[in-house]
Formats: structure tokens, sequence, C-alpha cells
């Protein structure tokens, strides 16, 4: 049977990110792109959650497909539902790929997300996007992939403005540093060098708390690291067949 990879996006995006890397994985895995609440097409009753319950809503997912633990891939938003699922449901998750993300954004995260929150939903769309561009991907990738820069600014002025503010200050109450030597998947964590939202600092307490956790850091890159980056897919899919090629790795 073929192992299903779960794809889980980052903050304010949908599944839709994954679309030019999906046809790749599937010639391999059953690939699920799932919404998280209020993002895409997901449904959602209005009210705050956390990322626990982002969480629990994939492991749902997982326990839907019938299929015995799943590989999972967390970029951002989505690896800090991943930490948890892995941590919480380790017998759901085979292979773990965290990107961009972080166990804890830090002593200042309630306050700093709750400022995030009233910008997400008092600020237009179209307003919010140059800030979001320099974020998520470096400036050569802004000049020569003008076209990627655009579809996923797309997705991010389409999403909901409540559900992006709820999901910040989700991210705002999230702490998980405590449970990352609860997750039993194999794991290989990504970085940007120049990723300053979740540093590579971040990365490396990410791995040092993982047990055998594998750290790359890929130069010249920002934020989504997964979508400027295409070329880490193959490298993601040799990991996901259960090879293990990284070791501390930096690459140029």
């Amino acid at each position: 049977m073929t192992k299903p990879v779960i794809l889980l996006h980052p903050l304010a995006l949908s599944g839709a990110v994954w679309d030019p890397f999906v046809a790749g994985l599937a010639e391999q895995f059953k690939v699920v792109t799932p919404d998280a609440r209020g993002h895409g097409s997901s449904p959602w009753d209005g009210r705050d959650f956390t990322v626990a319950d982002l969480a629990a809503d994939a492991a749902a997912i997982i326990e839907s497909l019938d299929a015995g633990p799943v590989h999972v891939v967390g970029l951002s938003m989505g690896g800090c539902t991943a930490i948890l699922l892995a941590a919480d449901r380790p017998d759901l998750v085979d292979r773990l790929v965290l990107a961009d993300t972080t166990a804890s954004y830090g002593p200042h995260r309630i306050r700093s997300w709750a400022g995030r929150a009233v910008t997400a939903e008092l600020t237009p769309r179209s307003h919010q996007l140059p800030f979001q561009r320099e974020r998520w991907f470096s400036a050569g990738f802004q000049q020569s992939r003008p076209t990627e820069v655009e579809r996923v600014g797309r997705i991010f002025a389409g999403t909901d403005s409540r559900a992006h503010a709820a999901a910040c200050r989700a991210l705002g109450r999230f702490e998980a540093a405590d449970r990352l030597a609860d997750i039993r998947a194999a794991t290989l964590v990504l970085v940007g060098a120049d990723d300053f939202a979740t540093p590579p600092a971040m990365a490396a307490q990410l791995a040092a708390g993982i047990g055998g956790a594998r750290l790359r850091i890929l130069e010249g890159t920002r934020h989504l690291s997964l979508v400027e980056r295409p070329d880490v897919w193959e490298d993601i899919t040799t990991f996901l067949d259960g090879v293990s090629p990284y070791v501390g790795r930096h690459d140029g």
C-alpha cells in the first residue's frame, strides 16, 4: 500500500500552496493537503482555536485514511501543528519533516502575536502583502520567480482575515518545547538561513530536542523554504523513503 504523506501549510495560506509539488510526490505517495480551520475551503465556526486543536484535526484526517502511521511535512504554522501531532499521537506519524518552524515563539509571544492578530484582521489583505513577501522569500527569488510569488500572494489575499487573526492568537499561545522529547518519529528539520520569522537558532533547538533529528540549513533562503527551494523536495522524498542523508548539513 502506498503510504500517505500529509502536508500541513503555513499561516494564512492553504493546502493550495503545495500545488506545484504534489505531482512529484504523488509518484511515490498518496498526498493529502488539508486546509486548516478557516483557511482555504475548511469550515470554521468563528471561535478561537489552539494549535492543539489543529493537531487534533490533523489526527482525525489521518485516522480517516485508515492507512496506519503516515509521513507528515509541516511548514511554519503547519510545523507547529506537526510537532504537537507527533508528540500527542506517535502512533499516527512515521516520518516527520519540520520546515521553518519552532516549538515556541519566545517569552513575548502572546503580546507580539496579539499585535499581529489585530493587523491581520483590520488591515486590508493587499496592504499586508509587501510585509509577507519580504518574510516569505529572498529578494533573488522575488525577482526570478515573480509568478510563483504572485501565486502564493493570491492564496494569502483570499484567506479569511478573522481566521488569520485567530491563528495568530493560537500561535501566541503555542508552547511545546517540553514536548519535543515525546516525538518518536524520525525527523528532518529544515530552515532557511535567512529566515527571520523562525530563524536557524529555533530550528537548532528543535533538532536538539527531538531524539535523532537531523538539521539542514538552506543558504540564501527565507521563511517559505519548501516553496523557494523546490530542489529540496527530492531530498525530502529520499528521507521519507527511509534514507537519512543529512547530519548537521548546511546547504549552499
